[in-house]
């Protein structure tokens, strides 16, 4: 039985005594290339041997490179076939694939990798090519990174790796030199495509990066700060909340960043979208404490409604506008949750929602099945007659409160139905309050008044007086 041999070469320091000794004692000894720093660890021998560099200078493609490199190297009797770094995947399947029709057994050797070779002193983390890293790193290890072959790529990676880590993050650089050996060079993190000498065998050492130091963190981070701040010897706040203690904040922190929206301030965006992130995975982590669920189930469940909902991305249905959406995702919405009545469906409107946008919500549904008017003239028709009955109410002491709701809901109905959203109109009218009784003040305070100190009468008059300024 003919056997080829295959031995992949690293650096000239780290061949195997397996691959020295297959080396010299094969009758045929190919190189891949004798043009490649690599190749000097086999030179320096003095053997016998032939090498494919003509067949890399007059092939067309790689593929007619990979049939021809076979068809040698199987075309007599038992070889060795010394190659650069790994044996890639497409070279051995041709290889294979011609061995198994000429009777040649196939025997690859190991050998040091690239990444142990130039960097012996890093004995744990992650060593990835850098055309595939994982999608999530930890800093916390350290990481290798290979086959960093040309400067686009690494531009690519430094991007990449700034994501989690400092900009002057300190890494190292491993190039070989023409003698075959490495040697590296530390440099901050975004230095590393500022250079033209890359090669298939460069490799970049990313060291460790505590946490207490990092300045970046993934989800998985959060959620690993908020298991310590919950945990034996965490926080003593944090370890007393519950879900109900924590509604409050959650609301705060919603209005909060509604406000950061309206000033449209991304810094102020993005801390209160952290803080909104943080009190989801505190609620999960309440949650897993307790046998209930975890982050998991929280992510699942959003995703498979996501899906469930947009047949018309993740099935077959065809729609043709987001009106066609919106009206898909009511009828999915009230077939998942089983809703029998069009009341059912009223009710499910949170009742923890502030009390206009929760009218309008409702109002809103109901129109869908047809209960609403026409038009806002019919809306705003209704408002003196649930006037009439609010000041019938107040001469009588009775049903007041009731009235007054009747009243509200009214203009919330009339809001909604000239196109406006009914929780920004009242936001405006209470901005535009503020504005006039500072104009009030301004103008009290420019004749050395305080407005504090006048009866209403009096206040009143600047009160007109600032409405007209304002105009």
């Amino acid at each position: 039985m003919k056997k080829l041999t295959v031995v992949p070469l690293s650096t000239r320091d780290n061949i195997t005594v397996a691959a020295l000794d297959a080396i010299k004692s094969a009758d045929r000894l190919y190189l891949q290339t004798k043009r490649h720093p690599c190749a000097n660890a086999v030179l320096e021998l003095g053997l016998d041997f032939s090498d494919m560099d003509d067949l890399y200078d007059a092939a067309e493609d790689f593929d007619k490179l990979n049939e021809a490199i076979a068809d040698r190297l199987t075309g007599g009797d038992s070889c060795v076939y010394a190659v650069i770094g790994d044996l890639g995947a497409a070279q051995a399947e041709p290889i294979q694939r011609r061995c198994k029709e000429r009777g040649f057994v196939m025997d690859v050797l190991p050998c040091v990798p690239c990444s142990r070779a130039a960097f012996p002193h890093v004995s744990e983390g992650i060593t990835a090519c850098a055309v595939n890293l994982p999608k999530r790193l930890n800093p916390e290890l350290p990481l290798i990174i290979t086959e960093l072959d040309n400067r686009y790529l690494a531009g690519e990676i430094k991007l990449r790796l700034m994501e989690y880590y400092p900009d002057s993050h300190i890494v190292e650089l491993a190039l070989m030199g023409g003698d075959g050996r490495y040697s590296t060079e530390s440099m901050e993190l975004f230095r590393i495509d500022h250079r033209d000498d890359f090669n298939e065998l460069a490799v970049l050492h990313v060291p460790r990066l505590e946490f207490s130091k990092r300045e970046r963190f993934s989800y998985y981070d959060l959620v690993e700060t908020m298991r310590r701040l919950r945990g034996r010897d965490g926080c003593p706040w944090d370890r007393e909340q519950t879900h109900e203690s924590l509604k409050r904040d959650l609301l705060e922190e919603c209005y909060e960043l509604l406000d950061a929206i309206d000033e449209k301030d991304d810094d102020h965006i993005i801390e209160e979208l952290g803080d909104v992130l943080m009190l989801i995975v505190f609620h999960g982590m309440i949650a897993e404490e307790q046998s209930r669920f975890n982050d998991l189930d929280i992510s699942s469940g959003i995703v498979n409604k996501l899906i469930y909902r947009h047949p018309h991305i993740f099935s077959n249905a065809v729609v043709h506008n987001s009106d066609e959406v919106l009206k898909n995702w009511d009828a999915l919405k009230a077939k998942e949750k089983d809703y029998k009545t069009q009341a059912e469906i009223l009710r499910s409107v949170p009742k923890n929602f502030p009390a206009l946008m929760r009218a309008q919500k409702v109002q809103k549904k109901a129109a869908k099945a047809g209960f609403d008017w026409d038009n806002a003239k019919q809306a705003f028709y209704k408002l003196p007659e649930e006037t009439q009955e609010l000041e019938r109410a107040v001469e009588s002491g009775e049903g007041v409160e009731e009235e007054l709701g009747d009243l509200l809901f009214t203009a919330v109905n009339l809001v909604r139905l000239m196109g406006l959203d009914s929780e920004d109109v009242m936001h405006g009218a209470t901005e535009k309050f503020i504005d006039r009784y500072e104009r009030m003040e301004q103008l009290a305070a420019a004749e050395g008044v305080k407005i504090e100190t006048l009866n209403l009468e009096e206040q009143d008059k600047y009160w007109e007086r600032a409405k007209k300024s304002r105009k």
